[in-house]
């Protein structure tokens, strides 16, 4: 399953939400990241980066759209307000590709985009809503006052207005504005998630306990069934799909005003996620088809604490002491095993295989399973798969590949491998190739626990790390697919070197593709 998240920004906690989604669902998922500058931060947690022109730029949907068409994309997931609009009015577009788009339709988008009309509509919902006017001197509501853009967001622009002199001053800064009463109490978010159909699927309430530039930065799940009972009805008269958000004020009379939607996940979201609303599962759930529940068992009262971390997006200069290698198509051409490996099936079957096994490779097909249909011989399938993959192989390292580790041990540095796959044929691999003698350290992913632990997972980074007592930015990672591979080890700070092996048997086409950004990938 491949998922875009457009503007991806700074949204790591969502992405790390969907990863654990797909790890506790068991569900292979492949994270791809869409921005305009490929020094976003979430970009280091993404399996794969994608730049994008401006999204007011008028290429940009179809920008999305070719990404999308080249790289297999099922879903796109929009996280800023300014992409809904162009995302939602094309999605019979990225149908047509077989791409779906989480987002509310056109209309919805317009209501919670124009705060206008989300105020009034909250008021035909039979909801306390402050009245909102589009000019200064129609205002009316008293003071305290409030201003902000008709369309923003992340409260720019937004300002709490003492006295009509202020009001002047601001709306002649502000462009398409709107003013409404200032409501004093809580402020509360609901994060909701309903399904394709527009049923509520999870609604969590959390009160805003402290924020920063419109950002959480402490909240409280506040599991009030009256809040729930209001956002059902919001959702009921929205046609929601997807996520909202859903903010409103508790004043000191109890009553709740609503002021304003954002059709899409909030910033907070992953923090309801995290207390119980499982709303990353339940999208993967849903592109697979599933029947999923609503979402009853959320941790009412839990309070969280949200904190800044870093990612280093562009390398400075320090003394490297270990280097770490992948081991498939950097040290070795993966293609020698498959042909190492179409032998040995070859020598099993009778002989005189060996080509047509790697012709049907070349073709894009199972080769095992084309042969053994060819022959009638289905029936062997499991034997002939164990040959193959415990098959001791006949390879070579790469020229110069040896000497590198050699000079770099008698450098002093540490040398050690971190690999993918089923542990009896990595290690075969490491084997055939002296690695195993040469190496300070080797780790076969597979073996820590199972595919899970498989790149981009950081475990095996991390054990290398703890292993040799080096900072991370005393240690540098090579491997041969720098927009893959490099996901792990630039998220801890270690330092990447990309070995460009363009005959390697996984740089698919569409990967050559981007490799012309691999520059302001800083590797």
């Amino acid at each position: 399953m491949r998922i875009l998240f457009t503007g991806v920004g700074r949204r790591v906690e969502l992405l790390l939400a969907f990863r654990n989604a797909a790890l506790v669902l068991n569900k292979p998922l492949e994270i791809y990241g869409a921005d305009m500058d490929y020094s976003a931060p979430a970009l280091a947690y993404c399996d794969y980066a994608r730049k994008t022109v401006a999204m007011d730029d008028s290429g940009y949907v179809d920008n999305i759209l070719t990404v999308c068409q080249t790289d297999g994309i099922d879903l796109i997931i929009p996280t800023i307000d300014t992409d809904l609009s162009a995302l939602s009015e094309n999605r019979e577009r990225f149908g047509a590709i077989g791409t779906r788009v989480l987002v509310s339709s056109p209309e919805t988008i317009r209501i919670c985009r124009d705060k206008k009309k989300t105020s009034r509509f909250f008021r035909d919902c039979g909801l306390r809503c402050p009245v909102a006017v589009d000019n200064w001197l129609d205002y009316q509501g008293g003071y305290p006052a409030f201003i902000k853009p008709r369309d923003g967001s992340c409260s720019i622009n937004a300002f709490k207005i003492e006295k009509q002199k202020e009001l002047k001053f601001y709306s002649e800064q502000i462009d398409d504005y709107i003013v409404q009463p200032f409501i004093d109490g809580r402020e509360y978010t609901v994060d909701v998630f309903c399904d394709w159909s527009g049923r509520p699927i999870s609604i969590v309430p959390r009160e805003r306990l402290r924020v920063r530039a419109g950002e959480v930065l402490k909240t409280r799940i506040c599991m009030d069934q009256r809040m729930i009972s209001e956002s059902e009805s919001i959702c009921k008269a929205l046609e929601i799909r997807g996520p909202v958000s859903v903010q409103l004020i508790r004043d000191s009379f109890g009553e709740d005003w609503f002021i304003e939607i954002n059709a899409r996940f909030g910033g907070g979201a992953p923090l309801s996620m995290s207390a119980g609303a499982r709303s990353a599962e339940s999208i993967l759930k849903m592109m697979d088809g599933e029947e999923i529940d609503s979402c009853s068992n959320v941790e009412d009262g839990a309070i969280f604490s949200r904190f800044d971390r870093s990612a280093r997006v562009v390398e400075g200069n320090s003394e490297i002491k270990g280097v770490i290698f992948d081991l498939d198509d950097t040290l070795y051409s993966e293609k020698d095993y498959a042909r190492s490996g179409y032998k040995a099936v070859s020598d099993y079957l009778g002989g005189g295989y060996e080509e047509k096994l790697w012709k049907f490779f070349e073709s894009g097909k199972p080769s095992i399973d084309e042969l053994l249909k060819e022959l009638g011989r289905e029936s062997e399938k499991e034997i002939v798969l164990s040959v193959y993959r415990s098959h001791k192989p006949d390879i070579r390292p790469y020229d110069g590949a040896i000497e590198i580790i050699r000079r770099l041990k008698a450098e002093g540095k540490r040398v050690g491998v971190i690999t993918d796959g089923r542990p009896e044929g990595q290690r075969n691999k490491i084997e055939a190739l002296g690695l195993a003698e040469l190496a300070d350290d080797v780790i076969v992913t597979d073996e820590i626990g199972g595919v899970q632990f498989r790149k981009p997972c950081d475990v095996a980074f991390r054990i290398m790390q703890i292993r040799w007592r080096l900072s991370a930015s005393q240690i540098a990672y090579v491997a041969d697919n720098p927009i893959k591979d490099f996901q792990a080890p630039r998220q801890l700070g270690m330092k990447c070197v990309w070995f460009r092996n363009e005959d390697g048997l996984y740089l698919t086409s569409s990967e050559m593709n981007y490799i012309s950004d691999i520059k302001e990938l800083n590797v």
